[in-house]
Order: structure tokens, then sequence, then C-alpha cells
């Protein structure tokens, strides 16, 4: 059985653990790190967990079968739709312990209504629908812990998880030619789960093109840095408005450290960089400036689809197949605290040579985040639509997502000044 398509004993043990990976990532913070400041890109966290369980609520227990609220003022404390973001530091919550109450009295029902014999494909889909809003929102979680220089969070059985196959395997520099040729982009009807930006498989022509076998680098983006990237406006695609907006001029979470060696800053601590590591937490618009001064350029949303997949069809849900994510061939699933080194994980090489096409960090891309031709709206409106036209499309996945939430179709998108999320990207050759 595809990975994408889960028994119903496996999605109620999906449902529990979404919640409980939740309440992990929070489980030490204090009550006022649990609200913590207000910044144009984070909730704060105790009305976050309470969207989460809100809107599995909402979707599972509500709409899909029929009961009543079990919080009556729900709507009007978590709906990320309604309620404006500011809002959000300033509303009576319910108690840390009354909101973990609700998140596990919520995951117990749903679980319930999943693996009964009655069950329809209904409250299957929006119970996986509420498990994978889980996963986006622990990777939120995640960032939000590295923007406030949170400790990172202790994780049970972390310690003991098998780590990313070739964690330190160094750098794997090159490109890998690709023909190009028809291709059909995006999801299939026949998968079991997708989200609507996916929809649906459409043929497109890629011209042949060349792409980085892995993505850039810690040391290769130092490279950038040290000749001066950040001071060079031409290099930037909006002529420096980014920069002179933000004034930046290193990545963030860097500093120089003793010596003038660069050092970067993993949640709490201050480490040496890991010249070999994938580079993370990057804007589009550091990622398009360094592409221009290493004479390079971005791959588009259907070159990187077709580096995973081969050009294929049907296609497989990963680059490597349809095997899960796992420690052999993906870093996901926090089994790293962070990236790791780009030749890892060589068993997760995509048919045309690419490795990590999957996993240690999210791949910014060229592409705008749009709507495909024949495009189909979810249940949840909020989800997509209204992002189209304003925002960027990066692809993978990374070390903090799950493996059972990406795939190789999956499109993510961020508006292109975000660098708190984990997000990195790789290059293709520019044609002469």
């Amino acid at each position: 059985m595809r990975p994408n398509a889960p028994t119903p004993e496996k999605l109620a043990d999906w449902v529990i653990d979404g919640c409980e990976r939740a309440l992990q990532l929070v489980a030490d913070l204090d009550d006022d790190q649990m609200v913590g400041p207000l910044l144009p890109t984070l909730n704060p966290l105790i009305w976050e967990i309470g969207h989460l369980v809100w809107f599995q609520e909402k979707f599972v227990l509500r709409d899909a079968c029929g009961h009543e609220p079990i919080l009556p003022y729900a709507d009007a404390l978590y709906d990320s739709g309604a309620i404006p973001h500011d809002t959000r530091w300033h509303l009576d919550l319910p108690t840390r312990d009354r909101t973990v109450a609700y998140m596990r009295t919520v995951a117990e029902r749903v679980t319930d209504a999943v693996v009964r014999p009655t069950a329809t494909e209904v409250v299957r889909h929006f119970a996986r629908y509420t498990v994978h809003h889980y996963d986006t929102h622990a990777e939120a979680l995640t960032y939000t812990r590295q923007t406030l220089g949170y400790p990172p969070p202790e994780l049970p059985g972390l310690a003991d998880a098998e780590q990313p196959e070739g964690a330190d395997a160094g750098a794997l520099p090159g490109d890998v030619e690709v023909a190009g040729g028809r291709f059909v982009l995006g999801a299939d009807l026949s998968d079991p789960f997708v989200y609507d930006n996916e929809k649906w498989a459409h043929t497109v022509q890629v011209e042949p093109f060349a792409i980085a076998r892995a993505p850039v680098t810690q040391a290769e983006f130092a490279a950038f840095t040290e000749d001066g990237g950040y001071a060079d406006p031409r290099l930037w695609s909006d002529q420096g408005a980014w920069l002179a907006a933000t004034g930046a001029t290193h990545p963030v979470y860097w500093r120089r450290g003793d010596g003038g060696r660069w050092q970067r800053r993993r949640f709490d601590t201050w480490v040496d960089l890991e010249p070999d590591h994938a580079m993370c937490h990057l804007s589009w618009w550091e990622a398009d400036a360094y592409c221009r001064w290493a004479g390079r350029r971005l791959p588009t949303e259907p070159e990187w689809e077709f580096a995973a997949t081969g050009g294929s069809w049907p296609k497989s849900c990963y680059p490597w197949g349809d095997e899960e994510a796992g420690p052999k061939n993906a870093v996901t699933d926090w089994r790293a605290i962070g990236p790791v080194d780009v030749a890892a994980c060589r068993a997760g090489e995509s048919p045309v040579g690419c490795r990590q096409l999957i996993g240690n960090v999210w791949e910014w891309t060229a592409s705008d985040f749009a709507a495909y031709p024949n495009f189909e709206r979810d249940s949840y409106h909020e989800n997509s639509e209204q992002f189209f036209g304003s925002r960027k499309v990066l692809r993978g996945g990374s070390w903090a997502t799950r493996g059972r939430y990406v795939r190789s179709t999956m499109r993510n998108y961020f508006t292109p000044e975000r660098r708190d999320v984990l997000g990195g990207f790789r290059t293709c050759a520019v044609k002469s």
C-alpha cells in the first residue's frame, strides 16, 4: 500500500501522534513563553495549539460527523480566517491545562470516528487533512522556537532514533543533465490525498536543463557573504529594496565569532558553521541573489518536480519510489536537530541523480505560487486561493517535516521575505 494511503488504524495512530507531537514541542515552555512577543511571522503558542484542535474538531467531529461543539465559543477564539493576527495576543483564552485536555479529548474522539466500520471516506479524508494541519504547524512551532531563541525541545525517543544515513558525508558538488520533454505536472485523480493547489495533473513542456545534485551548503553561501553579496544591490532582483528594508548584511542567525569565523545560532546555542550542511533560514531574495552572484538560477517548479520524478508517469510518491521516508532515504521527522551534510541519504536519490529533494531543507523555486489550469478549491477555502500571486513556491520538505506529510508533488508557499522558515535552495545552470 502506498505510504499516502494509510489504513484506518494507521490513520488513528497518526491522529494521536499529531496531537502529542504538537504538545511535545511546547511542553517545556513556561506560560510567558507560550505567549511570546507580538511578531508578524509568529502566533502566540498557546493560541496556536488551541487553533489546531479547533480545526480538527470543526472539520472532523462537527462538519463530517455532525457533533455539537465541545467548546461553544471556540469559533470566536481560534478561527484563523476570522480573527486578525494581532488580536490573538489579546484574547481571553482557556488555560493551558484546559487547552491540553481539549486537544486530547478531540484526538480520542477522532480516532474513534475513523476506525468505526461505518466511517465514511469523508470522515477519514478530513481526519487526514487535520493530521497534516498538525504537521504543518509542528514546523511552525519549530521555527518559532528558533526565532525566539528557545532551546530545542526534548522529544521522547529522539535520542534513540536512527540518525539520517551519512549525516556527516560531506559535500556533493556538480550538476546532473536532464533531458526534459513533455511532463505531467501535479497530482493525479487517483492519489488518495492531495491539497487543492496540486490539482490537477496537466502537461507542460520542460526544456533540457542542468540542476545541482544537492542543495547549496553553508560554506558556499558564506563565500557569497564574504564576497560582498549583501553589499551589492546589482545582485538583487529588487535592486536592493529588501536589503534596504531589513538592513541585512548576512544571513539571519549568523554572527562573527572568535577569530572572525562565522557562527550560526541553533535554537539557543551558537555553533561554528558546518561547511557541508545545507543552508537554511534564507529568504527567496537571498537565494535569488546568490544565484546571480554564482552565475546560476533557481529551478522552476516543473524543473524541480521533473528532477524529483524523472519525468515518469505514473509518478512514485517520493523520488526513490513509494517506500516511506526513513533514515536511509530522507532527512525528515526531526531525526537531526537541524540540517545535515548535503551528501547524506544516498538511497534517496531521484531517478536523475539529485539527492535530498525530500527533506533536509525546503527548496525555494523561481515560480510564483499560482493555480494550476484545472484548480479545484478544497473545503478549507483559506488553504491556497487567497495566496495565489503573492508568494513563491518551495518544494521538498525539511529536517522537521513529517515523512507522511511531504511528497514529490507537494507545494509549499511563503512570501519571499520570509527567512524564519526552514528554507534553503539548489541551483540550475544558466544556458550560455
